[in-house]
This record gives structure tokens, C-alpha cells and sequence, in this order.
């Protein structure tokens, strides 16, 4: 790992779990969030665990169930609460207040303007860097013999099925405003959420009954899943797949589109190598087949 890499958020992308929820001044996750080096998140973050690298910028509060780690150099301008154990890293700045329920695990020069409550103990040291945590975490389960433990945590973190797992991975440099999310890297969004903001990316998958206040833009595919509303453009150097009953407020722009008979566009399609509309392939089933499937339709277009 070059320059103390954020090895776990980069190596899938950005990727946001089913039912992330961005509202005006926090990103509320369904789960786990992780956010690599240097990223800065104009929002604040509500999770089960947030585990941020090094020079990360928060906007806002962090609020969570379980631990919370922060490494070196980051800030919070908002409040840091968690029912059990915080851990921070050297010259940390917390501009508002430090709540935890349980210990607190500190490094030297660890600014916290607004005051601290710490129920557990005080231990004054540089905690361990995350990257490193993990490491250390994953010798102990084999020293133990525990392997499968080992596979299944690995499994959790690197699958490509990481929005099922409750796992909301910001990559190293990322940066979440309002206006943009933008990345160098792909995104993966899962299902049912709810985002705001235009989003940049090398390329880009958007699960089911997405709801997007932006547009997206890649070097890369775009693809989306069934019930999805986009209210923007995408726009992409290869191919745009729109799935089943989508909504595209804006145009579509790309070297080949492909649209379900379902889905409805209100701007242009422009592409290179032609549109494709896709359609249902209902000649091998019978009529009960055909019935359940159209029941099943209707069920999702409720």
C-alpha cells in the first residue's frame, strides 16, 4: 500500500448499500460505512459503525450504533456520538462534541472543541491505523484457527455484492456535496435509495426504485434497475441500459442505449450506434406463466 492507502474502500469502488437516504445534512446508512483517504463528505453520516481514514473532511455529525474510528488528520465539523467505543487518531479535529457510551481511545494533539462525555476510560495513545486494525484483526482469527471466520469477513468486505451486505464503501479522494458525487472510481448503487447530488464516475450500476436528483455522467456503462427515476441526464462514452418502468427526466447520451418497452425518457436518445428498445420475451410461457407474470408487473408498477 502506497502512502498508507485506504486499501478497503478502494478496491470496489463507491459503493451505496440498499436504502442509503441522503437528506440535507446527513447520509443515513442501513449498515456499515467506510470512507477512505482524503475523501470529503459534505454531509454528515448516520450508520451502524463509520470507520474513516486519514485527512477525511466530514461535514456534519457522525452518529452511530457501534465503534467509531477516525484516523489522523480528519475533521468533523459536527458532534461524534456512539454507544460504544471511539477511537481517534493523532491531531484530530471534532468541532462540536464527543459522546460515547463506552471507552475512549485517543492520540496525542486530538482537538474537540465543544467538550467530551465518556462513560468507560480515557486511554491516551495513538490507536491503531485502520488499514492496520483489520490486518491485525484477521491474524488474530487465524492464529485462532478460526479460517472460516476469515472467509466470511472477507467475503462481506470484497464482494462485488457488497450493497446486499449492508456496506456503504467510499473510496479515497471521493468527494459528496450536494451538488456532485464524484469519484474516480465505478459506483455501485443498490436498491431503494434515495440520492441527491450528480454523480461522476468511471461507470455506474443503480439497483431497483432508485430515486436520483441528479444526472450521471461516465467514462464507462450505465446501468439501471427496474423502477428507477433519474431526474437528469445520463450520459456515458459506451453503452446506457434503462430497465423495466424507469423515468429519465432528461436526455440520454451515449455510444448505445438500450430501453425497456416500459421505461419512458423525456429528453432525447442520442447514440452513436443506434437505441434498442428491449422488450419481454413471453413466447415460451403458458397462460398461467403469462398471468402471474403480468400480476407481477402490475404489482410492481403499485
Amino acid at each position: 500500500m502506497e502512502d498508507g492507502d485506504f486499501a478497503i474502500a478502494e478496491l470496489k469502488g463507491l459503493i451505496i448499500p440498499d436504502y442509503t437516504v441522503m437528506e440535507e445534512h446527513s447520509i443515513i446508512v442501513d449498515g456499515d460505512a467506510l470512507i477512505g483517504n482524503y475523501a470529503e463528505l459534505g454531509y454528515g453520516v448516520i450508520a451502524r459503525t463509520v470507520v474513516a481514514g486519514e485527512h477525511v473532511k466530514i461535514n456534519g455529525s457522525i452518529l452511530c450504533e457501534d465503534e467509531v474510528r477516525i484516523d489522523m488528520w480528519s475533521e468533523i465539523t459536527g458532534d461524534v456520538r456512539t454507544k460504544t467505543d471511539a477511537y481517534l487518531g493523532e491531531f484530530v479535529n471534532i468541532i462540536g462534541k464527543l459522546y460515547t457510551a463506552g471507552n475512549l481511545d485517543v492520540g496525542n494533539n486530538v482537538k474537540i472543541s465543544g467538550g467530551y462525555e465518556v462513560k468507560g476510560w480515557i486511554v491516551i495513545r495513538n490507536p491503531l491505523p485502520v488499514v492496520m486494525f483489520i490486518f491485525f484483526y484477521m491474524m488474530a482469527l487465524l492464529r485462532l484457527g478460526n479460517e472460516e471466520e476469515v472467509e466470511k469477513a472477507l467475503e462481506e468486505l470484497f464482494s462485488d455484492d457488497a450493497p446486499q451486505n449492508r456496506l456503504m464503501s467510499v473510496p479515497n479522494r471521493t468527494k459528496i456535496s450536494l451538488e456532485a458525487i464524484k469519484t474516480t472510481s465505478r459506483a455501485v448503487i443498490g436498491s431503494h435509495c434515495r440520492l441527491l447530488g450528480n454523480i461522476r464516475a468511471r461507470s455506474a450500476s443503480v439497483g431497483k426504485h432508485v430515486t436520483l436528483f441528479g444526472s450521471i455522467r461516465t467514462t464507462g456503462s450505465i446501468t439501471t434497475g427496474a423502477g428507477c427515476t433519474i431526474h437528469g441526464s445520463l450520459d456515458s462514452r459506451e453503452k446506457v441500459k434503462v430497465g423495466r418502468n424507469c423515468r429519465v427526466l432528461g436526455k440520454i447520451t451515449a455510444d448505445s442505449i438500450v430501453v425497456h418497452e416500459t421505461a419512458k425518457v423525456e429528453g432525447n436518445l442520442v447514440a452513436a450506434n443506434g437505441v434498442t428498445i428491449e422488450k419481454d420475451n413471453l413466447d415460451g410461457l403458458n397462460d398461467h406463466e403469462k398471468r402471474l407474470f403480468y400480476g407481477f408487473t402490475m404489482l410492481e408498477n403499485a
